[in-house]
């Protein structure tokens, strides 16, 4: 039980573990802080918090724990706003989709007072953005990756670990560069995928023929495409370095399947589908939904 949950960022991940908090008895008390004071005032009108803070720095003020719910890039500059207020009692955690760089800010804006943080990235969300959407049962069933620092206090970790297991996560433990690697590949470059899919069609002359005969497979194939924009630059732009390494694995596969098709190879053709279709089929996968998760 944590006496007191600071929110920073009460948008759709932010709110969401604040109810799910609440619904578990975890909190006793949440005090929240967004940019935009519309949003803070939605989520106190929701009762994700309970208290609104003016800023970053007063929502960390007396909590024994800390979201950070922003954007990636803002890490950095949300974590100098709270760096006098952090103690080695005081559990942080973020969202965010990548890892490394998260990692990063967090040693420039904490130096030594790193070992209250355990970088976190719950791998679930949906299409749609803010408040409103807010939901106590988004992070069921979800799976959590934590990212500890080399500074990371051990007792932080557990904590951490035993808080999402509380709220029906699957926690998985791994390094920052493991993380971003894992996730450019079955992450980030599927929704860049999706985005390029989606623009291959409507920059033809037909685009509206042919999205009107869409079926299951294109829609479930194309469903991330849907995607917050803004987001989505970020993590990309983030990751990198590991999501052009994945272009060049997906390029490869690409190009081989033109080769078989250039040549009219029907056996290699049928027994590249075989792979992947074997591949796919032996997966085990959480449960469906319609979140789209980073």
């Amino acid at each position: 039980m944590f006496e007191q949950l600071g929110l920073i960022g009460c948008g759709l991940m932010g709110g969401s573990f604040a109810l799910a908090l609440k619904k578990a008895g975890l909190v006793k008390r949440v005090v929240g802080y967004s940019k935009s004071p519309t949003t803070t005032a939605r989520a106190l009108q929701m009762g994700v918090i309970d208290v609104e803070a003016p800023s970053a720095l007063l929502a960390a003020a007396g909590a024994d724990i800390v979201l950070l719910a922003v954007p990636v890039g803002a890490t950095e500059a949300t974590l100098k706003s709270i760096k006098h207020l952090v103690t080695p009692q005081m559990l942080i955690m973020d969202v965010g989709s990548t890892k490394t760089d998260v990692v990063q800010a967090a040693r420039d804006a904490l130096g030594s007072r790193i070992c209250s943080f355990v970088p976190a990235h719950p791998n679930t969300g949906k299409e749609v953005a803010g408040v409103a959407h807010a939901d106590e049962h988004l992070y069921r069933g979800a799976k959590v990756i934590l990212t500890p620092t080399e500074r990371t206090l051990t007792s932080h970790l557990h904590k951490a670990e035993a808080l999402w297991k509380a709220l029906g996560c699957d926690v998985r433990i791994m390094s920052p560069e493991t993380h971003d690697a894992a996730f450019a590949a079955i992450s980030h470059l599927p929704h860049m995928l999706a985005f390029a899919m989606m623009q291959s069609v409507m920059r033809q002359d037909q685009a509206d023929a042919f999205l009107a005969l869409a079926g299951p497979g294109f829609r479930d194939f194309t469903r991330i495409a849907a995607s917050e924009p803004k987001m989505w630059r970020d993590i990309l732009l983030a990751n990198k370095t590991e999501v052009l390494a994945q272009t060049q694995h997906f390029k490869q596969a690409m190009q081989a399947f033109e080769q078989v098709l250039l040549t009219d190879d029907a056996q290699a053709l049928e027994d590249m589908i075989t792979l992947a279709s074997a591949a796919r089929t032996q997966c085990r996968f959480n449960p469906p939904t319609t979140a789209s998760a980073a």
